[in-house]
């Protein structure tokens, strides 16, 4: 049996919002994929804090994770990831105490510490623009102090929060995260989906460095990455295009609405490469590559879960993405 076919399989949702559509219609799509993906057996469903991008309507990803749970059941449902340095720690744990209070045994708080935002959003969010993330052990360690055990004369609680023991991920796209989690003994994952980069490296100081702890005797590693899947080979590198052009606008300047797939890219060679370098980790295919690519990802990576992201504009397509998934994997 493949490696693969034991690997578990989540769903990273960067709830996009498609040009010609609108927030409403995103939130619709993501309780629709939510559904989908829990039937067929997915582990855990992620939303990432963006602030201030056109295409992109998860800002509120308290919220967000509150409406996919109340119409999901079973399937974990989290954050990749809450941008702690833009939030009071105070203010998280409750958010995630309430709702893990509303839905025990299925909330995940996964945590970066990039801004998520520019500089004029981050003064909007009241960002301490001069503390940058040099802070960030500080505030996970007072966040997790909210969501544990009350200490012996605390005098600032979490309500909800406290006690409610909320699994905490260290996410990341390069050695910091990946260091820090092996020190305290979290769950890590690793940002593939758009900078797979230092990918290997993050790992190995992952696993070198890591000390067991009540949450974990061994390092469990997680990767995201993008996976455009389809019928066949041209039809997937076509609808690709889509999540092609959200980084080449990128690259530009520009943050648009997901666009349209189209038949050519009109872009320069050194555009090229640096799309290309973002989407390095991505597999696109029809079945046949797209099964070669999990299993040669998973076999270079040893992750203990893949945190797939696929990007189409077409929400059905998106849909029978990770239904091939699931058809190739098991």
């Amino acid at each position: 049996m493949s490696q693969l076919a034991t690997t578990a399989l989540s769903v990273l949702d960067l709830a996009p919002i498609r040009q010609g559509g609108s927030a409403a219609e995103t939130f619709a799509n993501s309780v629709s994929l939510a559904q989908l993906t829990e039937k067929l057996g997915f582990t855990r469903f992620w939303l990432a804090e963006h602030h201030n991008i056109e295409g992109i309507a998860s800002a509120a990803t308290s919220l967000l994770i509150g409406h996919i749970a109340s119409n999901t059941s079973t399937l974990r449902v989290g954050s990749g990831g809450i941008m702690l340095p833009n939030h009071a720690p105070l203010v998280i744990a409750e958010q995630f105490g309430t709702l893990e209070t509303l839905y025990p045994g299925r909330i995940d708080l996964g945590l970066g510490r990039a801004p998520g935002s520019d500089g004029l959003t981050m003064r909007a969010l009241r960002r301490r623009l001069e503390s940058g993330a040099d802070d960030f052990p500080d505030q996970l360690a007072e966040l997790r102090r909210y969501l544990g055990t009350p200490e012996p004369n605390q005098r600032v609680t979490a309500i909800p929060g406290q006690n409610t023991h909320v699994p905490i991920w260290l996410l990341g796209s390069s050695g910091y995260s990946a260091q820090l989690a092996a020190q305290l003994g979290l769950p890590f994952a690793f940002a593939a989906q758009f900078a797979p980069g230092y990918l290997f490296e993050a790992l190995r100081l992952y696993r070198d460095n890591f000390r067991p702890s009540e949450h974990l005797e061994r390092p469990y590693a997680m990767v995201g990455l993008p996976v455009m899947a389809a019928e066949s080979d041209a039809m997937a590198h076509y609808l690709a295009t889509t999540a092609q052009q959200k980084f080449l606008n990128m690259i530009r300047g520009q943050r648009t609405q997901s666009l349209p797939p189209v038949e050519q890219l009109d872009w320069t060679p050194m555009e090229r490469a640096q799309v290309d370098q973002f989407l390095g980790a991505a597999v696109i295919g029809g079945p046949e590559s797209v099964k070669a690519g999990l299993e040669e990802i998973q076999a270079r990576t040893g992750a203990d879960e893949l945190m797939i992201n696929s990007d189409f504009y077409d929400h059905a397509d998106r849909l029978r993405s990770y239904e091939i998934v699931t058809e190739v994997a098991r």
